[in-house]
């Protein structure tokens, strides 16, 4: 992990949203917007990505632990 990488999905989002905030208030002078934007772009790439990798965490357990199963009718009862 380098310096610039956020320790969690929590972190990034909470990094994330401090930029925006900071950025909406309009106070930022030009250069340091930028560099705001970038580093905004970074955080957004890193949680689309935890995202992504949750999402296919999920869909691997859900094939190997949910599967389809057929009603049993009673004997008898094939109606």
């Amino acid at each position: 992990m380098t310096a610039n990488t956020p320790a969690s999905f929590e972190a990034a989002l909470s990094e994330l949203e401090t930029i925006v905030a900071t950025m909406e208030g309009g106070q930022l002078p030009l250069k340091e917007s930028l560099a705001a934007y970038q580093r905004g772009a970074e955080l957004l790439q890193h949680c689309q990505s935890a995202l992504k990798d949750a999402q296919q965490q999920v869909q691997v357990l859900e094939k190997g632990v949910l599967k389809c199963f057929e009603a049993e009718v009673p004997e008898g009862d094939e109606s």
